[in-house]
């Protein structure tokens, strides 16, 4: 089983990022992905999450300016970070659930001018 995020890096305020994670190794279609993240300091949160039949939820604090979406076809889920704040700055990470849950090795996201 593999997770691999991508796309994470350096970006000023109000910019744009689009993560990637690609999974392999398990039946990609049957789980739930979600997006994590954790800032220094900072207990682990949920960002966003997307079901098998594609509804989403989010954090308040992503509303609006971020957006999950999956490629069942590619076994890959994203995050499209729009409008990102330097309070986003932390290393996120890709989670698969269903009867089990795998993780990625992450991705740094820094927000800074």
């Amino acid at each position: 089983v593999q997770l691999v995020e991508s796309g994470g890096g350096l970006v000023q305020p109000g910019g744009s990022l689009r993560l990637s994670c690609a999974a392999s190794g398990f039946t990609f279609r049957r789980y739930v992905m979600s997006w994590f993240r954790q800032a220094p300091g900072k207990e682990r949160e949920l960002v966003a999450a997307i079901g098998v039949g594609g509804s989403t939820n989010y954090a308040d604090s992503v509303k609006g300016r971020f957006t999950i979406s999956r490629d069942n076809a590619q076994n890959t889920v994203y995050l499209q970070m729009n409008n990102l704040k330097p309070e986003d700055t932390a290393v996120y990470y890709c989670r698969a659930q269903y009867s089990v849950a795998y993780w990625g090795q992450g991705t740094q996201v820094t927000v800074s001018s």
